[in-house]
């Protein structure tokens, strides 16, 4: 990547991110690759395209680390990313309502459903722009070329213990999709780590 993260006037900066996960996202970067085709000139696009092929996207990377996703989220106008929750978070964090693409486990996109079923809560609350099909994401991007304010939320930097408590709820959200999914006991996901427990199980 570049790491050039100075603004371009009159062009649209759009951020891309997939995660880290294992599977491959191919779905929405051949929506991107098709659509970038046409709107080169009016956007810089960043992607961050995990372990996903990226052949003909410019400013491609297959991770960023965590200094290097904060830059490209602060410079960016518009984001798109998968249904991961800690992405949607920082995005929101950003000041970005994020243009959000669940990943499909019918698709081989992940695991299991809990990005489907996690962006769809958040969509129906209005905190995402939930795009499930190619034409509703095509719709979203049109609309943030017209007026990238359509996808701002507003953000009170020093809302660090609202912050945290959002972490929480998306925390407890994310666990019951798992748990509801796999119908097994589970452990939250948001708990940091606190050693063995008494039968010497490592306890988070």
């Amino acid at each position: 990547m570049s790491g050039d993260v100075s603004p371009d006037p009159g062009r649209i900066r759009l951020l891309v991110a997939v995660g880290t996960d294992k599977h491959p996202f191919d779905r929405l970067v051949d929506w991107l690759r098709e659509w970038h085709g046409e709107v080169a000139d009016a956007v810089v696009l960043t992607v961050q395209h995990g372990h996903t092929r990226a052949a003909g996207l410019p400013d491609a990377a297959p991770f960023l680390g965590h200094a290097e996703l904060q830059a490209a989220m602060a410079a960016a106008d518009l984001v798109v990313c998968h249904g991961g929750p800690a992405t949607i978070l920082e995005a929101r964090r950003h000041g970005h309502l994020p243009i959000v693409v669940p990943r499909d486990p019918a698709r081989g996109e992940h695991v299991d459903d809990h990005q489907l079923l996690f962006a769809r809560r958040l969509g129906a609350a209005g905190l995402v722009a939930l795009c499930e099909s190619r034409r509703e994401l095509l719709d979203a991007l049109a609309a943030g070329l017209c007026d990238r304010s359509r996808f701002t939320v507003t953000v009170d930097a020093d809302a660090a213990d609202g912050r945290r408590a959002a972490v929480r709820r998306v925390g407890v959200i994310v666990e019951d999709l798992v748990a509801a999914a796999a119908q097994r006991p589970h452990q939250p996901w948001w708990r940091p780590w606190r050693g063995p427990g008494p039968d010497g199980r490592r306890n988070r």
